[in-house]
Order: C-alpha cells, then structure tokens, then sequence
C-alpha cells in the first residue's frame, strides 16, 4: 500500500467474523469461512440478523485478514467468502492477495452484484461460486424484498456460461416455497443450460431470524420434483 488513502480502506472492518476452520463449506477443500457485514437482501428466512443489520459490529479489516491467513498457510485449502453479500464491498485487491498467498476462493453470493462478480471471474480470482436462487421470478420479491431478478439471473447464466466450477442453491421453507416453484427454478435452471447437482437446504429455525417466522406446516411432497436434475438435501 503506498498511500494513506489505500492503509485506510484496509483498515476498515468489514468482516463480521471468521470461521477457523471448515469441512462442509468449501467441497472438498479444507478452508475458513469470512462472514461479510451487510446485504442487498432481506430474506425471511435469514439467520444471520446481526451480520445483514449491524456492520458497524464488524470485528476485523482486510489486514486483519491477511494476518490471519498467513498464520494458516499450508494449513488451510481455501477461503469462502459468505455473508451477508460479500459482493456488497469491493473484493479485488482481497481476493488478489488471498490467491497469492496461495489459496483458493470460494465465493457464497446472491449474484445481484453481476459486473464485479464477472470482474473477479474474468480475471481468475474465483475458484468457485455458490448462487443462492432464493425464489423463483413470481416469488423472488416477496422472499428477499428485493426487485432485481434480472440481474440474479444475469450472474447466474455467466457463471453457467463461463466454464468456473459453481453450484446453485436454494433454502426451502415449505409456506413459502412450494413443489411448483422448486420445479419453476429447475426449469429455469435446466434452461439455462445448467449440469450441476442442485441443492436444497432446509429451513433452520433460530432465534435471529429478519421476521417472526416459524417453522413450516405445510408439507413438501419430495416425489412430485421435476426429475430433470439431481436435488440434493442438505
């Protein structure tokens, strides 16, 4: 960094907390996981209140960051990048550095934030991205309260298109999300030309959701899904 200007915007906290040390979150990698402050969205389904609604929580800045990764090198496979929106701060000068000190990113994103996601993909800063479709186009308002469907969908046929390893995603609460709109995303998906497992995460109740949502009474009949890709259930 050779101007103050630059110091300071390490200096910002911006990350709201880091998980050590993962199995489950980057696939079949060894990797720690970055909790970015903030989002675009607010899902009713969400858990993480604090880290969508208080950045100013934030514990750690990027130069915090690198400390730690370096005290993991040869350690650690990778590094995940989630949120909140990790996508909602400026992620190339980070990822630029994470990548030289020798691990791979995995990027958890909800694809709104379309050009510097391709950014970081064009320029091999990304070794794989996880998109969350939260809805389909009929519902993706009432589930993030956001009215950009475009632009997720935008992000979600680049990274199809571009040849990076990714996966799509959707939490599945049963009042919200029914059998029908399941298949209306793998139609769209299967449209778009995407190969992948899909996967399907259930609905987690805690005691930090965005609403006062509960758990789900109607039920989810797994065996009228479109056969058209492979559903996994996490």
């Amino acid at each position: 960094m050779n101007t103050n200007k630059e110091k300071s915007l390490l200096n910002q906290k911006r990350v709201h907390d880091i998980t050590p040390f993962t199995t489950t979150d980057y696939p079949d990698h060894l990797a720690s996981v970055l909790w970015f402050s903030g989002c675009n969205m607010r899902c009713v389904y969400c858990y993480n209140r604090d880290i969508v609604l208080c950045p100013e929580s934030s514990l750690y800045s990027y130069e915090d960051i690198f400390e730690f990764l370096n005290r993991r090198q040869g350690l650690l496979d990778g590094v995940v990048l989630s949120g909140g929106e990790a996508l909602e701060h400026n992620l190339f000068e980070l990822c630029t550095i994470i990548k030289s000190m020798g691990f791979k990113i995995k990027l958890d994103t909800n694809g709104l934030h379309t050009n510097a996601l391709k950014q970081l993909i064009l320029h091999d800063l990304l070794d794989y991205v996880a998109l969350d479709f939260k809805a389909p186009k009929s519902k993706f308002y009432n589930i993030t309260k956001n009215k950009e469907y475009e632009r997720f969908e935008e992000s979600l046929r680049f990274v199809i298109g571009c040849g990076i390893a990714h996966e799509v995603r959707t939490t599945l609460h049963s009042d919200l999300l029914n059998v029908n709109d399941i298949n209306e995303i793998i139609n769209t998906l299967v449209a778009l030309g995407y190969k992948n497992s899909y996967f399907v995460q259930n609905f987690l109740l805690t005691p930090t959701h965005l609403s006062n949502i509960k758990e789900p009474i109607h039920p989810f009949d797994t065996s009228r899904l479109s056969q058209d890709l492979n559903i996994v259930f996490r």
